[in-house]
């Protein structure tokens, strides 16, 4: 039994050391992302050379924040460009905050769409099928609600997407807390601290993963993968059309700008329902991709290595030593961010704990809680093993 409890704890100090070297790894590629954001060039195109753009802008009532994220999108250094707001009923909240932009903003063309109708499980895909109409222009980009874009973003995308043999471009986002809250910054820690890190290595790795909170795509493109109504039937519509995208023999490309998103949770059950959500559809979507995942709580994992060492001293000072490179790793990610936090870093093993807990209870079920609906997560089957062209 002993030595079966010593093997355990070396396993787990494996694991954990796994992690921590993400965890360093990660903190580096994510703080060059977001210095380099910041040094986004305006070389590239001249104005006259950028195509028009419709952002197609799905609402679904208020929320914290919300007139902060859509204005940001109203002061695009861009020349040419539509936002379509889309809602299902003319008594939706967000309607009265659409109106406040229009005026605030008469230079932009702003256009409010109401349709109750529905066209599968997806109301979010729903939502932009009845507001695709009413775009204008060739380049179509589809914006979470509580998305929050620098000025230079429209110009990213567009310069992305001209790229020779790329098909869609995503951004990479951040979490923003609606307010100091330590409920608000632990559910931004991991977007900041996991998220983030974690697709920037595996794009180092050769994956493209679309990240639906930004979808930019030429029309044609939109056609060719079977349009809007080829993602009804999906909750997770963003990895659906990434996977067409790719299977078209098409790059899916990360514009080099960050974004922000919303964390408006207002206590522990919400967030626990959010990330469960979030966990269950990468569970059910990339199974293998996401028990690897697991790596990442380097400190749950040296937490482990402690007990089933049986509080041998190696062990715990390999978690001391583990806390402090995490901790270190994360202040640099926050400071880049321009939001140090080291009470937060303090409580990266709750942190972990928390995100194990959310795995585990993701092991079962496909059903997950969105806006108030019960939907159920299809797995998409890739059409073609075709790689991107280029």
């Amino acid at each position: 039994m002993v030595m079966i409890m010593q093997s355990l704890a070396w396993a787990c100090a494996a694991i954990s050391g796994v992690g921590t070297l993400q965890a360093t790894m990660g903190a580096i590629l994510t703080r060059r992302f977001i210095v380099g954001s910041r040094n986004l060039t305006r070389a590239e195109s001249p104005m006259a050379d950028l195509p028009g753009v419709t952002i197609l802008k799905p609402l679904h009532g208020d929320e914290p924040m919300l007139e902060t994220a859509l204005a940001s999108f109203c002061v695009q250094d861009y020349p040419h460009y539509q936002i379509v707001f889309g809602v299902h009923g003319h008594d939706d909240s967000a309607i009265s905050i659409v109106h406040r932009l229009q005026a605030r903003f008469p230079a932009i063309e702003i256009d409010l769409v109401i349709n109750p109708a529905a066209h599968g499980v997806n109301h979010k895909v729903s939502n932009l099928i009845n507001m695709y109409p009413a775009a204008r222009h060739d380049v179509i980009v589809m914006a979470d609600s509580d998305i929050h874009a620098g000025c230079d973003y429209l110009r990213a995308l567009v310069q992305r997407l001209q790229v020779k043999g790329t098909g869609l471009v995503t951004t990479l986002y951040a979490g923003l807390p609606a307010s100091p809250t330590y409920v608000r910054r632990f559910g931004a820690a991991q977007i900041n601290q996991f998220f983030m890190p974690g697709v920037l290595l595996s794009r180092q790795l050769g994956r493209e993963d679309c990240l639906g909170a930004t979808m930019a795509l030429h029309r044609d493109t939109l056609a060719q993968v079977g349009g809007l109504e080829a993602l009804v039937r999906h909750v997770a519509d963003d990895a659906v059309l990434g996977h067409k995208v790719q299977d078209a023999g098409l790059h899916v490309a990360l514009a080099p700008c960050l974004t922000e998103t919303t964390v408006a949770e207002s206590g522990w059950a919400a967030l626990f329902h959010h990330e469960l959500r979030w966990g269950r559809t990468i569970k059910n979507l990339e199974p293998l991709g996401y028990a690897l995942s697991s790596t990442q709580l380097s400190l749950f994992w040296a937490m482990l290595c402690v007990v089933t060492s049986g509080l041998a001293g190696g062990a715990v000072l390999f978690f001391f030593i583990s806390w402090l490179i995490r901790a270190l790793a994360a202040h640099a990610i926050n400071r880049a961010l321009g939001r140090p936090d080291w009470r937060l870093c303090a409580t990266l093993p709750l942190r972990d704990w928390f995100s194990a807990l959310i795995m585990l209870c993701s092991l079962r079920g496909r059903r997950v809680a969105w806006r108030g609906k019960h939907l159920h997560i299809r797995r998409h089957v890739r059409a073609t093993s075709a790689r991107p062209k280029g």
